[in-house]
């Protein structure tokens, strides 16, 4: 049961939000946060009301059903009315714990996405170049706005790193269960016998942190610039271009050379260390709280094995939440995305809900 104080606060949160919107007497930064909030709270404001509703409609059909006088058929309907009832009140009651879980505040953040080859040499590069492929397709569906920072490409059109930013609504809420390990079981190109090889790529999904989310002290940073390298080694440019940043205290590193302004690379480069940072603060906070739980899903631990793409069976399987969709095709076009999507949101709110409880 969600206690009737807490419902009682919202319903009177959303009128006083209500009434400050109207007066037009709020400057514009604080019209916009409790717009937000407004605009959340009016999502759900229905079934609060519902819910606050619910034990006097109850009442009322038990009453009836109660009532000697009552007519037969009249206590049937009631009877009928009252387990519907419930049942709504059972669906509204856990929508109501969720809007209530503790927010993170990641969340609602664009994100930046990094995808680099594992084991499996020019197939793994392959595969990097194919999962790129799936969340350009998503984003494109999506009207999410993907934009790429740098690529290394390898032999045969493959990919041995890609990092890119995706920006949109809620992106990194949407994106975060596909950090890990993906595996891929197929009969590569080269292969002659038929055999099936396995290989594998990492994932890794960053909130795309600002400069507020983390400040980073120009002291605390070593900066390199270099002659910017293409293939076998060659000159891609004749100025140094490249820039190499390494935050000092966490000996994160990160080179940056796609652009010819060593300012541009300098400004991508800064954009990927801010994120970094601002994921591993979010690791050792998130550690600290979950000391004696590990979660199933969204631990954003890069070791693990989380979904398996079978060519040969034409399926995929996530091992997180034992879901295998025979839509390898489809979910590789950005088509089935959603219904993987669904499950591991499921199952990641079912688990919150369940420590709540």
């Amino acid at each position: 049961m969600i206690p009737l104080k807490t419902i009682e606060e919202l319903i009177s949160k959303h009128s006083t939000l209500e009434k400050e919107l109207s007066t037009g007497e709020l400057d514009k930064k604080l019209f916009a946060e409790k717009s937000k909030e407004y605009s959340d709270l009016n999502d759900i404001i229905d079934d609060v009301k519902k819910y606050y509703s619910f034990e006097n409609e109850k009442k009322d059909l038990e009453n009836i059903i109660d009532d000697s006088k009552s007519d037969d058929e009249f206590k049937v309907m009631a009877e009928t009315e009252l387990k519907n009832l419930k049942l709504k009140n059972q669906k509204i009651e856990k929508k109501l714990k969720l809007f209530l879980l503790p927010k993170d505040d990641a969340d609602k953040k664009n994100a930046i996405i990094e995808i680099r080859a594992g084991t499996g040499g020019l197939e793994a590069s392959l595969f990097v170049s194919d999962l790129f492929k799936m969340y350009e397709k998503v984003s494109h569906k999506k009207k999410w706005d993907l934009e790429l920072i740098s690529m290394s490409q390898s032999e045969a059109g493959g990919l041995k790193e890609v990092i890119a930013t995706i920006r949109g609504k809620n992106i990194y809420s949407t994106l975060k269960y596909e950090s890990g390990v993906h595996r891929v079981q197929r009969v590569p190109d080269t292969e002659t016998q038929g055999r099936v090889h396995t290989s594998a790529a990492t994932v890794a999904v960053l909130p795309e942190a600002e400069d507020v989310d983390i400040k980073i002290n120009d002291s605390d940073l070593r900066i390199d610039v270099f002659r910017a390298g293409g293939p076998g080694g060659q000159s891609v440019n004749t100025t140094d271009s490249a820039v190499r940043i390494t935050h000092i205290p966490t000996g994160i590193s990160v080179s940056q050379q796609d652009q010819k302004s060593q300012h541009k690379n300098k400004a991508k480069g800064m954009l990927i260390l801010r994120s970094r940072l601002y994921e591993l603060e979010r690791s050792r906070i998130e550690g600290e709280r979950s000391k004696d739980r590990k979660n199933k899903i969204g631990t954003g631990d890069r070791s693990e094995r989380i979904r398996t793409y079978n060519f040969p069976q034409g399926r995929v399987t996530d091992h997180r939440i034992n879901l295998t969709l025979h839509k390898l095709e489809a979910f590789l076009e950005g088509e089935a995305f959603d219904e993987m999507l669904e499950s591991l949101t499921l199952q990641a709110q079912e688990e919150k809900l369940s420590n709540l409880n």
